[in-house]
């Protein structure tokens, strides 16, 4: 053998040599792939109808609690959601886990208040509540922003502080839509409790008892109730009345 081959042998052991020390620091420098971590599970809420998105969703609360099957109407739930939102930009409602509606396009006979927890995505109560005795007697039709007029005002309600009066604890309530309920306070128009919101007397007669224009609640509830809405959370009394649909610039406003 000559001396050039000699040294193309030499030349091609030393590369082979010098290529096997290098590689295992050529595969230290690959990763392996990984598989896509899987997103957090913040991005879910749990309802009584499965999981629903969180952010921006705030709509399919109605579908997850099923709450067309108690009677609360679609239009009602986003017309209450939209003026909850607005008044919240404005920095008005303070309690902002809470939404209460009460939908007077069902009777008196059946439970139409209701009181939603926005955070927790529950419903804290279900139950009745009286309308003004010249808005009408199952169903609530006439509405009003005058003094003695004796009928319930539309529209969205801050609630405000407690206080004991004549009907015992009583919550403030503040309207929010001018022309259309800004008199409540100066009408007295409060959340109190009252002896003629029953199941009995709504069973026995098909209507429940009327008040002066005030969202009377039942005797055994009216505590827990304002002890959850009180101090700045929205309150929306709807119905389908033309009038008011037509005239509330909150829902005019709100997007």
């Amino acid at each position: 053998m000559n001396k050039s081959m000699i040294k193309k042998f030499y030349l091609s052991l030393s590369s082979i040599f010098i290529f096997l020390i290098h590689l295992p620091f050529v595969f230290a420098k690959i990763k392996p792939a990984e598989n896509t971590p899987a997103k957090p599970a913040s991005h879910i809420i749990s309802g009584f109808n499965g999981t629903i998105p969180l952010a921006n969703n705030l709509p399919l609360i109605y579908d997850s609690l099923k709450l067309n099957t108690l009677g609360l109407s679609r239009q009602a739930f986003d017309y209450a959601l939209k003026g909850f939102n607005y008044l919240k930009s404005l920095g008005k409602v303070h309690n902002d886990n809470i939404l209460s509606i009460v939908d007077f396009s069902l009777p008196s006979n059946q439970k139409r208040l209701f009181i939603l927890d926005l955070k927790n995505y529950k419903i804290l109560f279900n139950t009745y509540v009286a309308h003004g005795r010249n808005s009408g007697k199952e169903y609530a039709s006439k509405f009003s922003n005058a003094n003695q007029s004796y009928e319930s005002s539309l529209g969205f309600y801050v609630t405000g502080d407690t206080y004991s009066g004549n009907h015992g604890y009583s919550l403030r309530l503040e309207g929010e839509e001018s022309g259309i309920n800004d008199n409540a306070l100066s009408r007295g128009v409060v959340m109190h409790s009252a002896w003629y919101v029953n199941e009995n007397i709504a069973k026995s007669q098909g209507y429940i008892g009327r008040s002066q224009g005030c969202p009377a609640i039942p005797e055994n509830l009216h505590k827990p109730i304002i002890e959850k809405i009180k101090n700045g959370s929205c309150l929306f009394l709807y119905s389908p009345d033309k009038n008011y649909l037509n005239n509330s610039k909150i829902l005019k406003q709100a997007v």
